[in-house]
């Protein structure tokens, strides 16, 4: 009866993994859909708490359980109570490295309970060890969730690191040859083990968890600018491979379910952000454009000449407006502007303009990172629109309002082919009546390329921090 209710509290928790997970896909259900997962996975875990047995046992070292329960339900709470928006991006990396250090740890500690249980002497040939009794799908998934969670949480570490500004973008000559080397190295260990004994091999197991270290940092150091989103991506599903090859050697029907939504969503999430980059993974990964590919002026100087907008002008501007159309960018997300941003909306909406938003795939740091800011302010779902279907709207667009967003406006990508960033879809704002830039300064964007929008007739620069512009620019329109 036991084993029984434990399969009914793991198809729950699968069914609620799924059906989350498409909750996910519409904002308006987005917090429920989260919810119910959590409320499937809560199900799950004290199920096998409780109700799990193996050889007659339950589990038993609760005091070990639930300790390291309360201490990860605290710091999980607390971090995500504390985080500020415009470091949601890293808190993302973090606890995606943590999920990946996690398979990692399961495939370490599985491979030296197998090393444990084998009787080398009972299975020697001549002098040489075989798996002749050990189940080689099973040591393939220990190295599988071995390598791939140790990848995972080394270059998902890198990322946090890079997005916070503490670890810099770094590259030299042949770097991407000896990357592959080194995975090739790792392939190959992982190959002799299957065909070696445990105890032979030993050594080269965790030879292969420090190769997959070094693979994990190497593979993301050079990896910079817009390429990060795709990135964060990509990390992501190698988690819920990890996580899967967990549920595989448990047998967790659970596990199994929600690594493979991970990791399925996650590579279809990183394909549709390629597409969307107009580039593909390979060019993504060996490209790297943004790291270490600065190309503003000599001496790092803007080049040609920018015209200034007053805030009384661009208050006139907007509200004699028909259409304006706001673009997010990173720059509103430091400046926490999203509120004033929503308020600027709604006091446009008041005197009959017409406001929407127009989202770049690729803005922000992480993938949905402006949707979660907007979605923050209860800015409506209604009004955000995504890339293909704004620049259909941008020629019939009297004001384009750009707060922050840089090299997703960059014309360069349609203009100029020895741009790291052409062949991109950008937003088109260039074919409205009159964009205007909010920026701090004229230096380059994330990607360290310099716009050549911010210096075209019809654009006006409006400088200073974004929430701040907002507020003095909603008193300006009140008196309009």
């Amino acid at each position: 009866m036991e084993l029984n209710i434990l399969t009914l509290c793991y198809l729950i928790g699968s069914i609620t993994f799924i059906v989350g997970l498409k909750m996910l896909s519409n904002p308006a259900t987005a917090r429920k859909g989260n919810l119910l997962a959590a409320g499937g996975m809560t199900i799950a875990i004290a199920g096998t708490i409780f109700l799990y047995e193996e050889e007659g046992h339950k589990l038993g070292n609760y005091i070990w359980i639930f300790s390291g329960l309360a201490i990860g339900s605290i710091v999980g709470v607390l971090a995500a109570k504390k985080v500020k928006m415009t470091a949601m991006p890293e808190m993302v990396s973090l606890f995606n490295g943590m999920g990946g250090a996690c398979a990692a740890l399961i495939s370490i500690t599985e491979f030296r309970h197998l090393v444990k249980d084998f009787n080398a002497a009972d299975y020697a040939n001549d002098g040489y060890i075989f798996f002749s009794q050990i189940d080689p799908v099973t040591l393939l998934i220990i190295l599988l969730g071995l390598i791939i969670g140790t990848v995972s949480f080394a270059g998902s570490m890198i990322a946090w690191g890079k997005l916070n500004g503490k670890v810099k973008d770094f590259s030299f000559p042949g770097q991407h040859i000896m990357n592959l080397v080194v995975m090739a190295l790792i392939l190959g260990l992982a190959g002799f083990m299957i065909a070696a004994s445990p105890e032979e091999t030993i050594v080269f197991f965790y030879v292969i968890v420090v190769l997959s270290v070094v693979y994990g940092v190497m593979f993301v150091m050079p990896i910079g600018g817009a390429d990060m989103p795709v990135v964060i991506s990509l990390l992501n599903s190698f988690t819920g491979v990890a996580a899967a090859c967990g549920g595989f050697l448990y047998d967790n029907k659970v596990m199994l379910t929600g690594g493979i939504l991970v990791g399925a969503a996650g590579t279809l999430l990183t394909i549709l952000m390629c597409k969307a980059m107009n580039r593909s993974l390979k060019n993504v990964l060996i490209g790297s454009f943004g790291g270490n590919k600065a190309v503003a002026g000599p001496g790092g100087t803007p080049q040609g000449a920018y015209k200034e907008i007053s805030l009384s002008d661009t208050a006139v501007v907007m509200s004699y407006a028909h259409r304006v159309m706001i673009v997010p960018g990173y720059g509103l997300a430091v400046a926490q502007a999203q509120h004033a941003c929503h308020e600027l909306e709604k006091m446009l909406t008041e005197k009959g303009v017409e406001v929407n938003y127009a989202i770049h795939p690729v803005a922000g740091r992480m993938p949905g990172h402006m949707n979660v800011l907007l979605a923050e302010a209860d800015v409506s779902y209604d009004k955000l629109m995504e890339m293909e279907q704004a620049n259909e709207l941008f020629s019939n667009t009297d004001v384009v309002l750009i707060l922050g967003a840089n090299d997703v406006v960059n014309p360069a990508a349609k203009t100029d082919p020895a741009s790291p960033i052409y062949g991109m879809p950008i937003l088109d704002v260039e074919l409205a009546k009159h964009v205007i830039v909010n920026k701090r300064s004229m230096k380059p964007g994330y990607a360290g390329i310099e716009n050549d929008l911010f210096f075209r007739p019809k654009t006006s620069m409006l400088f200073g921090d974004a929430k701040k512009v907002l507020q003095d620019l909603i008193a300006e329109i009140k008196n309009v």
